[in-house]
């Protein structure tokens, strides 16, 4: 793997691997001025094989000459500490250190999720019978799955590996134990950061031999389908699998860790719900004494991350979380977040949890080991990793109460919808089923700047259920515990990009803090509009008591203010019309139709 540095310090970072290889030692490291330590002995014995890392197949899931594939030997080092993983992507060459100390990494091909290149096995009497298939969730047989394995085994077999075992979900009630065997160091470093290890959970200092994973993945990013994909099935030589009566995904060709993440939350959002749980792609956030937890859904970039990093109050997790009977808790034990513009100024909680210990994905460095994050010319879905304790008010546990508030975040890129509005039950059931926002640059291949789009859940793309599934537990969750629910238009505002503007995250904050200290509910709401019927508040003020202006609170105001009136009303009946179409298509509850935006066919 080549790091991402500047041409000169590029060619500092391959004589230290040249170094490297004859001494077995990294020369000083950029920013450290420190030798790295040899590297640490193996945690586990050298010699397994893969079969013994994965989980047995039921009978009758995987043929036995396909089981036999797994017979291969491998090397294997165990649930390293973030030093000896360090040490590792070093003397590997796969990292460089920053001089803030992180690890920074380049993913190759892959600088963000490949969705076209994800599938799921297909057996109508299992799992098969409860996924929405479809471009998102796409089927792949049981055959061809196997003759993928037979790939991933030969291509391990004889390889030095890295193995985590931990939990995804903070609760031993019903968070799972997953196992996570890859190639890379770097992958190895990411796990330790993101996955939650078992002591955290007073569970004990697990083995290679005593852990039982209840889902393990194989990261294979030397393994490509080249000659049979399309035989296969694949739309590409690259694959991601999951086989839920094998307990087991596959990822072929691809070194992006959003992989392992998306992949082992597709899990969560494939188990949970059937036990009546509901896993949610959210930040959460809780009050410093605990006694109050704000959820906050949306697709990358919507700004989960930025608006859950409040100085006021304690973070629970950016990201992934479960709604159970206990309350919520987060799925994961890091954050993992764009570092596209990352300021001091504007996200200073962010900016300084990049340190030892934190992985930098795809982020170019000048000549003295330090960040741009303004940079965006190689992607600009750079990404940070760290343990979520590097925030200083993060909550401990990853856990909170049941939620008084819930925000739903979209980034508007037609720049009609409302600042903020609040949402009647029913409506809130809608705009979660509907999940609109705009997919944002770099975040997935091909996207190269904002697309409306809908996405239920607001996380389609890794819920392999149907989506009633989703929307029925979280109507049920919100109306047993009288949860309030807001829409917060992060995108923007007077036109879309290029001609209005994106709204200020000082203005989004302030109405934010308005919601989760409970200012928002107390305030007078405007009649509903007539094209989206929803109703925002007639005035509210920031934290200082400052009344946020009322051209920010009337979306049509802005365009009124460069003289584009008329032309407001015709973008939003447009958008109006893709979210009668999109519930058309989906075949949504004809019952929730009327909490939605108004067709102008409806009108006549």
């Amino acid at each position: 793997m080549v790091v991402i540095v500047r041409d000169s310090a590029t060619a500092r970072l391959n004589a230290r691997k040249a170094a490297a290889a004859q001494s077995g030692v990294l020369t000083p490291d950029a920013g450290s001025g420190t030798k790295t330590p040899p590297l640490p002995a193996p945690a586990v014995p050298v010699a397994t094989t893969l079969a013994s890392l994965i989980p047995d197949a039921p009978a009758g899931v995987v043929p036995a000459d396909v089981a036999a594939a797994a017979d291969v030997p491998v090397n294997v080092y165990y649930n390293l500490t973030l030093a000896e993983v360090q040490r590792h992507e070093l003397a590997l060459g796969e990292a460089v250190r920053a001089a803030n100390g992180a690890m920074v990494v380049r993913t190759g091909k892959y600088t963000g999720r490949s969705p076209k290149d994800r599938f799921i096995v297909n057996r109508p009497d299992g799992i098969g019978a409860k996924v929405d298939w479809g471009e998102v969730n796409q089927p792949i047989s049981p055959a061809h799955n196997d003759a993928l394995f037979e790939l991933v085994a030969a291509g391990l077999a004889g390889k030095t590996l890295y193995v985590f075992d931990g939990y995804v979900g903070a609760s031993v009630i019903s968070g799972k134990r997953v196992r996570v065997v890859t190639l890379n160091a770097y992958l190895h470093h990411f796990c330790v950061n993101m996955l939650i290890p078992p002591a955290a959970l007073g569970q004990p200092v697990p083995t290679l031999d005593a852990f039982e994973p209840e889902f393990t993945v194989l990261s294979a990013s030397c393994v490509t389908d080249e000659a049979g994909w399309r035989e296969h099935g694949l739309n590409s030589s690259t694959f991601i699998t999951f086989d839920f009566e094998r307990r087991l995904g596959m990822i072929g060709g691809s070194l992006y860790s959003g992989e392992i993440k998306k992949g082992l939350f597709a899990v969560q959002n494939t188990l949970l719900p059937l036990e009546g749980r509901l896993s949610m792609h959210c930040a959460a956030t809780a009050t410093p004494d605990g006694t109050d937890s704000v959820l906050f859904f949306g697709l990358s970039g919507t700004g989960k991350t930025t608006l859950s990093s409040d100085p006021t109050r304690k973070l629970i997790g950016d990201d992934e979380h479960a709604w159970f009977e206990g309350g919520i808790y987060n799925h994961e034990w890091g954050c993992y977040c764009k570092t596209l513009g990352l300021t001091e100024q504007r996200e200073p909680d962010i900016y300084h949890a990049i340190r030892d210990g934190t992985v930098l994905e795809n982020v170019i460095l000048d000549d003295e080991g330090n960040p741009i994050y303004s940079d965006s010319s190689l992607t600009p879905n750079g990404r940070a990793s760290y343990p979520m304790h590097y925030i200083g008010n993060h909550e401990a546990s990853r856990r909170g109460p049941h939620p008084h508030a819930i925000i739903f975040l979209t980034s508007d890129a037609v720049g009609v919808l409302p600042a903020v509005s609040r949402l009647s039950p029913d409506q809130a059931s809608y705009l979660f089923l509907s999940g609109y926002t705009a997919k944002v640059a770099g975040t997935e291949r091909g996207v190269t700047e904002p697309v409306p789009t809908f996405s239920h859940s607001f996380g389609a793309a890794f819920m392999p259920l149907r989506p009633a599934v989703y929307g029925d537990l979280l109507a049920r969750r919100m109306r047993q515990h009288n949860t309030d629910v807001y829409l917060v238009n992060t995108g923007w505002t007077g036109g879309a990009p290029g001609i209005g503007n994106r709204f200020p995250l000082a203005t989004t904050r302030a109405l934010v803090t308005a919601i989760v200290t409970g200012k928002m509910a107390a305030a007078p709401l405007t009649e509903p509009d007539p094209i989206f019927r929803l109703r925002s508040p007639v005035s509210v003020a920031d934290a200082d008591g400052v009344p946020i202006p009322a051209g920010v609170l009337d979306p049509k105001a802005a365009w009124e203010a460069r003289g584009a009136g008329a032309e407001y009303d015709a973008a939003a009946r447009r958008l109006a019309a893709m979210f009668v179409k999109n519930w058309a298509d989906r075949g949504f509850p004809a019952e929730l139709t009327p909490y939605g935006p108004v067709s102008e066919a409806a009108e006549h």
